[in-house]
């Protein structure tokens, strides 16, 4: 996991064109058409599906990602938070990193596990 953060994490600076949000700012709504995820560069993201949190994205997380594996509607809103600034990462972006380190769909597939599970939590 330290690989793949830290690759994040010089993707993260290269980017040209990072995008630099309002607090507030709705990146994305529950049921838009998805073909990019992003990742955390600045700040934080809330994800909400109504009125409900269902978690707080800090810098260096991801979202979106289910994006690249599916093309339904997206599940949840993505909401950005204090100085928020952004890294789109479209699907062809994406099939380079993984093709470049494999690791990285090991990493994303974790992400989307663990919110699956805290979403629908065994009982």
């Amino acid at each position: 996991m330290p690989e793949v953060k830290t690759y994040l994490e010089a993707l993260m600076a290269l980017d040209e064109a990072p995008l630099k949000l309002e607090p507030g700012q709705v990146i994305f709504s529950a049921g838009d058409a998805g073909r990019e995820m992003f990742i955390v560069r600045a700040g934080s993201v809330d994800l909400r599906i109504g009125d409900t949190l269902l978690e707080t994205v800090g810098q260096g997380g991801i979202f979106g990602e289910m994006a690249l594996v599916d093309p339904a509607p997206r599940s949840a809103t993505a909401v950005a938070g204090p100085d928020c600034t952004l890294v789109l990462l479209d699907v062809a972006a994406f099939n380079d990193l993984v093709r470049r380190v494999p690791g990285l769909a090991l990493e994303v597939m974790r992400v989307m596990a663990g919110r699956l599970r805290r979403t629908n939590p065994a009982g």
